[in-house]
């Protein structure tokens, strides 16, 4: 057993390496009903499996400007989106829940995006994002760092150079989603942020200790809420 893995049985039992994904699932998984329609709002390639789900709900949708979207096989449709600017190309009202997992950080224009998600969903349902938050180190960090640093990082990690997009973390803020929201026309039925175990500090053993430690500052006290590295918004379209 390496050292990080004796400090993750230690201090993380049970945890997954993709702890915020689980976590996020948990949270739809409360929020959707069997005959809801959904939207995933930047559904990529399905590298994420916590995204699925088919059999949960009567109907999901995939959108991404990628066309990798169609190797998705969390998807009951993929639909490939040409060019952003240009809106989504679904009617009003045509969705229960639009829900993003890794995708407001990448938006240029995020108050355009609230706007269209809102345009498309039905009286009472739901937009559920979850996005880096700003203030944690690591948006810090990609905050001051060209892209092509994201990439070699990211693939220390595993992940592939394609799959690691530009970020501008425009909507990534308690403080920023609140106004996006609000300007919308949302209600926000929930805006919180989680910490959980440093995995980007796994490829520097030595500073995984600090990331721990940290994680255990941040969650002492609601004080230090915006310094976690999650942020996750529930709103909600008025009926």
């Amino acid at each position: 057993m390496s050292f990080i893995d004796r400090l993750d049985a230690a201090w993380y039992p049970g945890e997954s390496h993709g702890w915020d994904s689980d976590r996020f699932r948990a949270h739809l998984l409360g929020l959707v009903r069997p005959d809801h329609r959904v939207l995933d709002l930047g559904a990529g390639r399905g590298i994420i499996p916590q995204m699925n789900l088919q059999g949960v709900v009567a109907h999901v949708t995939g959108v991404d400007p990628d066309p990798c979207v169609a190797e998705n096989p969390y998807l009951d449709e993929a639909v490939v989106l040409p060019d952003p600017r240009q809106g989504l190309p679904f009617p009003d009202a045509s969705f229960d829940v639009v829900m993003t997992s890794n995708v407001l950080e990448h938006v240029e224009a995020p108050s355009q995006l609230f706007r269209e998600v809102w345009r498309l969903l039905r009286p009472g349902g739901l937009f559920v994002s979850k996005t880096p938050n700003r203030g944690h180190y690591v948006a810090l960090i990609a905050s001051a760092t060209p892209h092509g640093f994201h990439e070699w990082i990211n693939g220390r990690r595993g992940h592939s150079a394609e799959d690691t997009y530009p970020t501008l973390y425009r909507a990534n803020t308690r403080r920023a989603v609140r106004r996006l929201a609000e300007e919308a026309g949302f209600e926000i039925a929930g805006l919180t942020t989680w910490e959980g175990a440093p995995n980007y500090l796994r490829i520097m053993p030595p500073a995984y200790p600090l990331g721990i430690g940290y994680e255990r500052l941040v969650n002492s006290t609601d004080a230090l809420a915006d310094f976690r590295a999650v942020l996750v918004a529930t709103l909600r379209k008025p009926r």
